[in-house]
């Protein structure tokens, strides 16, 4: 697990914006797992800006993202198909097509969890993944308790993630409490995995995702067990970690080793 610290939350969208960018300049067809959410919102601003500069195309990306709503279609504005084409593919040179979100208006369920599932694996899996951290330490829409193993399936929302998603609904707005969400086995499946994280209110669900145990009581501690996760924080998403230097001291240490890397 690599742990980038930077200033701000602008810092940390340029950053994973530079991650996704060289991915793209690297395998113009790469597979991506993207994320809803507020955090990744800023993120996708910078790929919509370097796409209409012709820094980074996505002509040939294929797109999975990790969750829906269970009971909205696509076209329902609390939708996450419509938060994706809303803050991303609208706005740059994709197509629609191999753009997947997981079907919240799926007659069975069940089966569609499976479907989807394997429309990733004829993909050829997702190069990388893009993630946010709830509160509570939910992945996806991987509430605590979700087993490490787990695949694409429907899953209950916890009382504190139906809370915290509130402030999208409006008052007499219908508020799903099920999900379809990929699995913390499938996310794992990801040949990278970049976390985004900011503000204090999600220090504490860092703290336990780095520092704390493996657990299915935080789902993202998970990610400890990935060969390549790198998780890029602010200084309020950092701030109670037990030693923030430490970490940025290994980052450096880090950047003079791929610079050197690289050289070669």
């Amino acid at each position: 697990m690599q742990i980038v610290i930077l200033k701000d939350a602008s810092e940390v969208a340029r950053y994973g914006a530079d991650i996704f960018t060289s991915q793209l300049q690297r395998k113009a067809e790469s597979v991506l797992g993207l994320a809803t959410g507020s955090t990744p919102v800023a993120l996708y601003q910078e790929l919509i800006k370097r796409n209409q500069k012709g820094i980074v195309a996505f002509k040939e990306t294929t797109t999975f993202n990790l969750d829906e709503y269970l009971g909205l279609s696509g076209e329902h504005p609390q939708s996450y198909r419509y938060f994706m084409n809303e803050q991303l593919f609208n706005h740059i040179d994709i197509d629609k097509d191999r753009t997947h979100v997981p079907p919240g208006d799926a007659k069975n369920p069940i089966i569609a969890c499976q479907e989807y599932e394997a429309k990733i694996a004829s993909a050829g899996g997702v190069d990388i993944q893009l993630l946010g951290i709830g509160r509570n330490g939910h992945i996806g829409f991987n509430e605590p308790s979700s087993g490490l193993t787990s695949r694409t399936r429907v899953k209950t929302l916890t009382r504190a993630t139906i809370d915290d998603n509130a402030r999208f609904f409006k008052e007499d707005e219908y508020q799903p409490h099920l999900s379809i969400t990929m699995g913390i086995g499938t996310i794992l499946d990801a040949r990278k995995v970049v976390l985004l994280a900011t503000g204090e209110n999600k220090a504490e669900a860092v703290k336990a995702m780095v520092e704390g145990p493996l657990t299915a009581a935080c789902p993202a501690s998970a990610l400890q067990l990935h060969k390549d996760a790198v998780i890029v924080i602010d200084m309020a998403a950092a701030s109670q970690l037990k030693d923030i230097d430490f970490y940025l001291h290994i980052e450096a240490e880090n950047q003079k080793l791929q610079a050197y890397l690289a050289s070669l």
